[in-house]
């Protein structure tokens, strides 16, 4: 809990990490200033792209006392800006679910391997980012908490090459408490799809917390978009940081 008189900073870069096949891609990385160690996020970034709002996120989590690291998955398909990368990746189909799963868990092994970590680490995604960090929580052991904001295709009807299984169906692998928050108006995922996640995870007695918010859709936590709904976003963040300082420390 923040009191006036403590001290705050946070040094954040541009940094390179080893991602999926030891490939070296670029990430963003904020570390809070200070003594001690410090629990670590990892970010999933959504497929508008490796763009300002989670660079922000990035700075949040580590201003909340988060070493916090937000990899490019994008960064195979090249450089531009943030909406013309996402295009081209959009293009092609997506990324693979094993090349996101890679680089997320590069990501974690980098930052619990920094001095000033405690060795504790979740990960956060919104979007299909929260699809992506989904999969990472069942498929790459290591992780400690999950949130899980509105994320599509957690239950897919149809897969593909690049996405062969529908992420709720490795539910049974997932070996750490899960936080989702959700909205009653979004049409992906749709509170069905979200009810199926949820009996999933209730079969295989996973720890999970799930809120669905009314009066809100897709992305409702994006300030510059229509879709931001101030109320449900402050209490969404609230229900964040409780959950983390549970689980992480």
């Amino acid at each position: 809990m923040y009191t006036t008189d403590m001290y705050t900073g946070v040094h954040a870069e541009t940094i390179t990490m080893k991602g999926a096949n030891g490939d070296e891609i670029n990430a963003y990385l904020a570390r809070p200033l200070g003594k001690g160690k410090f629990p670590a996020m990892v970010l999933a970034h959504h497929m508008p792209g490796w763009d300002e709002w989670y660079m922000e996120a990035t700075f949040k989590f580590s201003n909340h006392g988060f070493i916090t690291i937000t990899p490019n998955l994008y960064f195979r398909s090249g450089h531009g800006t943030p909406e013309d990368v996402a295009a081209k990746v959009r293009a092609d189909g997506g990324i693979s679910d094993d090349q996101a799963v890679g680089d997320l868990e590069g990501a974690m092994k980098y930052v619990r391997g920094l001095d000033n970590s405690n060795g504790k680490v979740g990960i956060f995604g919104t979007c299909s980012g929260g699809r992506h960090a989904y999969l990472a929580a069942c498929r790459a052991k290591g992780f400690d908490a999950i949130i899980d904001c509105w994320g599509g295709n957690v239950v897919m009807e149809k897969t593909n090459p690049k996405m062969p299984v529908s992420p709720h169906e490795y539910t049974k692998d997932l070996s750490c408490p899960i936080l989702g928050l959700f909205g009653e108006e979004d049409s992906s995922p749709t509170p069905e799809q979200v009810k199926i996640h949820e009996e999933e995870l209730k079969k295989h007695g996973k720890n999970y917390e799930f809120h669905m918010y009314p009066n809100a859709g897709h992305g409702f936590f994006y300030y510059h978009r229509p879709a931001y709904r101030p109320d449900q976003t402050v209490d969404g963040w609230k229900k964040i940081f409780t959950f983390l300082e549970k689980h992480l420390g």
